[in-house]
Parts: C-alpha cells; sequence; structure tokens
C-alpha cells in the first residue's frame, strides 16, 4: 500500500504556502506576509516534528520507530527538503524586496542611512530600544544563562586591529508592539525606507559598548531552536495548572535541536556560541543576515495599495442587526461560514445569553482563543447576570498555553468555572451549549464549529458553525458536557460523534457502507474536506472504497498521506489542496448513503490524534437548506482552477488544470456566493 510520509506531506503544504509568495498576482506586500508565514511554520516544524524525528532516529528498536512513523533516513530527506525551500525562501525574498524597490518601499542597512536618519536611529535607540536590552558578556568559562528560542540574537565580536585581545557579547532582539522588528525612517527624497531593529543596533555598538576599547566592534545575527516536547510529572497534589507552568519551564530549557547563523560570523564566535548552546556540528546551518523572518508578517503597512483588500464580512441573511440571535435560532438553524461570515453573530449569540433573565447557564470548550477575548468577556459577563457558567479550557494548546493559563486564572477570578480538559486527552472540540427557561420546559440551544472561539482568527481562516436548537442535539450536547465534569461515567450520544470513544467507529462504518453499495452496484461516494489525512486506517479503508469503485473527493489543505490516481490502489481519488488568502480551516463530509446523503460538520481531522486522542465533536447536519449550501460550498472549491493544487504528485504541487476557460478561485466565488443570497 503506497502512502506518502506524513513530515515530508507537510513540507509539500509549506511549499504551497511559497508558491503564494512567488505568485505575481498576489498583491505584493501580501507576497512578504506569506514569507513570513512560511518562516513561521517552517520553525514550528522544526521544534515539533523534526524534534521527534531526531528523538526517534536515536531509538535503537526498529520497532519503535516504525510505530511512530520514524523510517531510516526520514531526518536526511526532510533536512534536504527544508534546505531547498529554503533556497528558493531566499531567491523569492530578494524578488520581492527587488520589486518593493520599484514601488518606492525599500529596506536599507545601518550602512545606507543618511546623516538625518542616523541621528533618528541613534535618538530611537535611545528613547526606544535601549531600556529594553540587556547585553551578557560571553566567557569560554562562565556558564551561559537561559535563553528563549523565541527571540533572534546579535552575536558581537570586539577586536583590535594592533593586538589579539577580542571580547565576545550577545544581545536579545527583543520584539513587541513598543518595540517593532521593522522601524520606518524619515524619508529620503519620496522613497519609503525601513530598517530592521537589529540594524539600529549594529549602528549604536560603539555606544552600547564604550566602556571597551576596542576599534572593530561586529555583530551577526543567530536563532536556535529547541525541543517543544512538553511531559507531565505524576505528582497528584499539583493542578493541571501547576503541571502545566511545570512543562512550559521544562520547554523553555528543551535541547536546542538547529542553531541558524549569519554565514559571514566569525568561525571563532560561531565556535563559541554553539558550545554554549550544547549543539551538535550537523545541527548548525548557515544562513542570511537576518533570522526569526516570521515576523514578515507584522511588516509595517506603509502602501496600502500593495496590500491584500479583504472584503468585509458579511451578516447573515437571517440575523438582523439589534435584534434577538436567539430567536432567530428557535424558527431555524443558522449556518455561519467564517470569515465569509462576521463572528460577532457568535459573540452577539454569547452577549445576548449572558444578559437574558431566562438563561440559567452557559457551557463551552475553548481551545485557542484572542488576546482580551470578546468570548471570554461575555462569559465573565454572564456569571455576573447571575449564571451558571462552565469553560472546559484545554490548556495544552500548542504554544498558546501561557495565554491558555492567564486566561483561566482571569476566569476562575470572576467567577466562571473552569474545568482543564482531561488527563491525557485534549479538549478539541468547539461546543456551546446555553440553557434557557422557557415555559415550563428548558430549551437548549446549541453551537457546533470547526474553528477556535477566537474573533481574530475567525476573520483569517476558513471555517463552519451551526446554530441549533433541535432538542435531541442539545440532549447529546448535555450528555458531552455531563460527562466532561464527570469523565468516569458511561455516555452515548444518539446524534452528535464524538471522539475518541465514537467517532472513529462511525466513520469507518459510513465508509463501509459506501463500500457495500458500490460492490451492489448502487451510486457511492465520499466527499471530504479537512486540513490532514494522515490516519492510516482511515486511509486503508478509503483505498479498499476506491478499489471497490466508490468515487472519492478530497479538498486536504496540509499533510495528506493518501496517494490519489494509483493504479490498482486509488483510480477513483481525486484530491487537491486550496491555499490562498484565508486559512482553509473547515471540516466536512459527504457520504452518498444510497442516496440518502449523510452530511457532516466536524472539529476533526482524519488524524490518529483527533479520532483517539482528542475530544472531538461531528454534528449531522438535517436541515434541507444548510445542506444544500454545504453542498454547493463543497462544489464551489472543488471547481477552484486558481488556488487548487493537485496531490497527484505531493513533490511539484501542480496548479490545477480543468478544460474550462472560466477561471474559478474559490474564496472569492464563495464571497461572492454569500453575498447575492
Amino acid at each position: 500500500m503506497k502512502t506518502n510520509n506524513r513530515e515530508l506531506s507537510w513540507l509539500a503544504f509549506n511549499r504551497r504556502v511559497l508558491q503564494e509568495a512567488q505568485d505575481p498576482t498576489v498583491p505584493l506586500m501580501q507576497r512578504l506576509r506569506f514569507l513570513g508565514i512560511f518562516s513561521n511554520n517552517q520553525d514550528e516544524f522544526i521544534k515539533v516534528r523534526v524534534a521527534n524525528a531526531i528523538r526517534a532516529n536515536n531509538l535503537k528498536s526498529r520497532y519503535q520507530r516504525k510505530k511512530i512513523g520514524i523510517e531510516k533516513g526520514l531526518l536526511q530527506r526532510i533536512n534536504e527538503g527544508m534546505q531547498e525551500s529554503r533556497e528558493v525562501f531566499e531567491q523569492t525574498y530578494r524578488t520581492i524586496l527587488s520589486q518593493m524597490e520599484e514601488h518606492g518601499i525599500r529596506i536599507i542597512h545601518e550602512n545606507q542611512l543618511s546623516e538625518r536618519q542616523k541621528e533618528f536611529c541613534r535618538n530611537y535607540y535611545a528613547s526606544v530600544i535601549s531600556v529594553r536590552l540587556v547585553p551578557l558578556m560571553l566567557r569560554k568559562t562562565v556558564t551561559l544563562p537561559f535563553l528563549s528560542d523565541q527571540h533572534a540574537y546579535l552575536a558581537v565580536k570586539m577586536s583590535n586591529r594592533t593586538n589579539q585581545n577580542k571580547r565576545y557579547a550577545l544581545i536579545q532582539l527583543y520584539v513587541s508592539k513598543l518595540c517593532p522588528r521593522f522601524v520606518e525612517l524619515p524619508p529620503e527624497k519620496t522613497a519609503k525606507e525601513i530598517i530592521f531593529m537589529e540594524d539600529i543596533i549594529r549602528l549604536c555598538l560603539d555606544d552600547i559598548f564604550f566602556m571597551f576599547n576596542f576599534d572593530d566592534i561586529q555583530a551577526y545575527t543567530f536563532k536556535f531552536l529547541r525541543d517543544s516536547l512538553m511531559s507531565f510529572d505524576d505528582d497528584i497534589s499539583k493542578s493541571m495548572v501547576e503541571k502545566l507552568e511545570d512543562s512550559l519551564e521544562e520547554r523553555q530549557h528543551g535541547q536546542p535541536i538547529r542553531l541558524v547563523y549569519d554565514k559571514d560570523m566569525p568561525e571563532d564566535l560561531l565556535a563559541l556560541i554553539a558550545s554554549k548552546l550544547k549543539v551538535k556540528p550537523d545541527q548548525v546551518l548557515p544562513g542570511g543576515r537576518y533570522h526569526m523572518l516570521r515576523d514578515l508578517m507584522k511588516f509595517p503597512r506603509v502602501a496600502p495599495e500593495l496590500e491584500l483588500k479583504r472584503p468585509e464580512p458579511l451578516t447573515h441573511p437571517d440575523i438582523k442587526p439589534f435584534s434577538s440571535v436567539l430567536a432567530v435560532i428557535r424558527e431555524k438553524d443558522i449556518f455561519l461560514n467564517y470569515p465569509y461570515h462576521t463572528f460577532n453573530h457568535l459573540i452577539d449569540f454569547l452577549r445576548e445569553a449572558a444578559v437574558d433573565p431566562k438563561v440559567k447557564s452557559i457551557s463551552i470548550t475553548l481551545y485557542r482563543t484572542a488576546e482580551n477575548s470578546k468570548v471570554i468577556n461575555a462569559l465573565i459577563n454572564a456569571v455576573k447576570n447571575g449564571k451558571e457558567v462552565t469553560v472546559l479550557e484545554e490548556l495544552m494548546a500548542r504554544f498558546d498555553e501561557e495565554q491558555n493559563v492567564e486566561d483561566s486564572d482571569r476566569m476562575q477570578k470572576a467567577g466562571i468555572r473552569v474545568i482543564h480538559g482531561l488527563p491525557g486527552i485534549k479538549v478539541h472540540s468547539k461546543l456551546i451549549l446555553i440553557e434557557r427557561k422557557e415555559k415550563n420546559a428548558t430549551r437548549g440551544y446549541v453551537y457546533v464549529g470547526t474553528g477556535n472561539f477566537n474573533e481574530v482568527t475567525a476573520g483569517l481562516y476558513g471555517d463552519f458553525g451551526i446554530l441549533t436548537t433541535h432538542p435531541e442535539i442539545a440532549a447529546d450536547a448535555r450528555r458531552i458536557f455531563e460527562f466532561l465534569l464527570q469523565p468516569h461515567q458511561y455516555f452515548r450520544c444518539k446524534h452528535l460523534l464524538v471522539a475518541p470513544y465514537h467517532m472513529r467507529a462511525s466513520m469507518e462504518t459510513l465508509i463501509e457502507n459506501e463500500i457495500r453499495n458500490a460492490r451492489k452496484g448502487k451510486k457511492a461516494f465520499i466527499y471530504a474536506k479537512m486540513n490532514s489525512l494522515t490516519d492510516p486506517e482511515i486511509v486503508r479503508l478509503l483505498y479498499k472504497a476506491s478499489h471497490n469503485g466508490v468515487k472519492i473527493r478530497l479538498i486536504i489543505r496540509g499533510a495528506c498521506c493518501l496517494q490519489p490516481q494509483v493504479k490498482g490502489q486509488s483510480e477513483t481519488v481525486e484530491a487537491i489542496s486550496i491555499v490562498d488568502s484565508y486559512l482553509e480551516h473547515a471540516r466536512m463530509l459527504i457520504f452518498c448513503n444510497n442516496g440518502e446523503e449523510k452530511i457532516y460538520i466536524m472539529s476533526a481531522d482524519w488524524m490518529t490524534r483527533n479520532l483517539d486522542r482528542r475530544i472531538e465533536v461531528a454534528i449531522p447536519v438535517y436541515d434541507k437548506k444548510i445542506r444544500k449550501t454545504l453542498k454547493e460550498v463543497f462544489d464551489i472549491q472543488w471547481t477552484d482552477n486558481v488556488k487548487a493544487r493537485e496531490l497527484t504528485d505531493p513533490d511539484n504541487n501542480n496548479y490545477r488544470k480543468m478544460e474550462t476557460d472560466r477561471l474559478c478561485r474559490s474564496q472569492m466565488e464563495l464571497f461572492n456566493y454569500y453575498k447575492n443570497r
């Protein structure tokens, strides 16, 4: 059975992100930001997947390596793939900088400054940067204090031309809203000129190290990345928050696994840095003058005409301004598709529940929320209005744990009942249950979604959500929250599919059902849209389905271990990936089911971790209009021939070609689709 390696498939996805930076039809400054997204993705991949491969490489047992999907030689193939992408990145970056100059936007360094700009930079250093700067002197015999891998650093070498005296130092590049990575300079003539923060520091090296008598002071940028693996101790006296805080500390001090340095750095300085960080020679890689280029995502918006112009989110036609969202849901199910629909509808749903005197309780699962979250603010307001509010907060949202701990503390102080997930299982579902007293009964208002309750990412990620008062779905949601509060009790849902308990079995049954129907000569198909498809058993079943003639269409944004269009294995499988200005994050399944189609939206991908190690929820779609909408949404995306890539050959990421003169860029088509309804 031919499959794609998960890590290599993910690297192919990140190359699709890099393609967006290369695409001349993408607005120029958005291309620069795609380079930032690529860089951020690559760093996280190294800290998680490469670190995992390194640990696996150290395992002696071939069986253990195979069990976690790390075959022999994989690490070398990963490194080769990343190096190829890095070369493309650097060439693309140079091209974009050149095109920016054609539009009067220049990134310059300290040796290109005019006298007026030098004066500005020295004043800026004194007023903004210097108060946040703590140079560390490096000595061979002195242990290096802890360094965070969240920052880039300047390695400084001080020397004299007339003698052998040398000193070394480190400067951390502390980037924040108050001290940004990029600084706009006073313009010379008509050009808009930008300088990296570290080049301002380079300009001021003599001022920083004025106490030393050296005539040559040079600084070189480097970054390093640590293994992000987090482990928990078994001390039952500690709370989940305490264990997480201990593990965050452990992650921060995780073993450095990669050092990337300015290739012009002197060998003695590089050797000193590498020895202090205790990195092996094969983990040390040359790079360019600048690192941590994820900051390109926040490049100043100096040329609005060169930026991506995203349309304003639409209001749902059934939800009127300053009217009751709950009243609308009582009449019909509501389908929301972000970012085409405004996320404010969900905020208003919670805000209304917070003040409605008939609402008695609100239960919600939280995974990643925005800074100063409007969702959390609404929940706190609900508590102040006497509602019983229960939050199942998953602290273990990779790289957002610290924010989640802060949010947890804030909610608990406000009086919200906060439960920190289940031991060994992440709560990844996107579920809300509002209980409202109506007449002599309690009505449940339920929201099930595919994306996080985060108003910031809801403007950038494509996600689905359904609001309903279906009484049996509300009863299922109630069962889920009761289970999350008392996880030792048995529960079974009638409509909602819940991982890791019933979802896998249900989905495997649905696939097997299509296989049986195909064998009987009946129409059979499976259409799926999700972020990743990596679960071996699901892949095996899809191959079996294809072998029996089931028509399969897959829209997979990221890693896809299934190989489509393989003779005798997956000839009826077609698979595409869409990478565009919005991150495709929605999950949807459509099964033919002998003509009685079954349609779901869900928080889970077809990944082992989602199906076996996370609390996930899928909701069946019963409303006829919403079912029609979802099928049309899938069809629009399936006909994309502008931003869709064929997954038949994941090494090449070929853009999809179709026998039609009509261009379909599905994200723009979807906006128009909702606008004209």
